[in-house]
């Protein structure tokens, strides 16, 4: 019965994640973009430590009226993409008619995405870039990011979200580990504090929402490599 509660007490909690980006989303509107921006840090808060928790009571076998993965694809629909382009919009990052092109292509974009039926391979690397809006766009934000490289960003990360690059799932994925859990400490440390002192900040932080997202980009690349080359001597066996 306890793991019962638990499990729904679980649900409840990563539910509660979509009114955190309703509130990030209400501070936004109304000019509070520290606040916004915190809010949104609150979302990734949740999103980190649902999952874990759920898997640890096995959360499928005793809270059973609801699909977990299903609320956490919705949920992180609502907090990873919708909120953050409303924060692109409000921003005016993107002026004229540019605006209201970039911001549909990540909404649809993200959508295809999320709907992906080989979003997560068996090892836990996300195939495409996981539509993660939520750490983009405010790394355009606190770094005031010209509007040419926004869009070139948007463009590369909107193509790579339908592609077969293999991103790491941050809690999951085991090649590296200990690297990537210190390097992913550090910028969310740096992109908290940067967030609580919007709009000016240690000028020191800044490279690390950069140096990061290199990264992650680079191993990807690295795995991406090595599993196609496994998969092309597997068939030549």
């Amino acid at each position: 019965m306890r793991k019962v509660v638990a499990g729904y007490l679980i649900h409840s909690i990563t539910a509660f994640g979509a009114i955190a980006g309703l509130i990030s989303l209400e501070e936004f509107i109304n000019g509070d973009y520290r606040s916004g921006l915190l809010w949104l840090i609150a979302c990734q808060i949740i999103d980190g430590f649902d999952g874990p928790m759920a898997r640890k009571i096995d959360i499928h076998i005793h809270a059973t009226r609801f699909d977990g993965h299903i609320l956490d694809l919705v949920v992180d629909y609502v907090t990873c993409v919708v909120v953050p382009v409303v924060m692109l919009v409000r921003l005016d990052l993107l002026t004229g008619h540019w605006g209201l092109f970039f911001s549909g292509l990540i909404i649809f974009t993200g959508a295809l995405w999320f709907a992906r039926t080989d979003q997560e391979t068996d090892d836990h690397w996300f195939n495409g870039f996981p539509a993660a809006w939520n750490l983009v766009i405010p790394t355009f934000i606190i770094l005031g990011t010209r509007q040419s490289y926004i869009i070139a960003i948007i463009i590369v990360l909107s193509v790579l979200s339908l592609s077969k690059l293999q991103f790491p799932h941050l809690v999951k994925v085991e090649f590296l580990r200990p690297l990537t859990w210190s390097l992913a400490v550090i910028y969310f440390v740096a992109l908290t504090a940067l967030s609580f002192q919007y709009p000016s900040g240690e000028s020191a932080l800044k490279p690390i929402l950069v140096l990061f997202p290199l990264y992650i980009f680079g191993i990807s690349i690295i795995h991406t490599w090595n599993a196609r080359q496994r998969s092309v001597n597997s068939s030549n066996d």
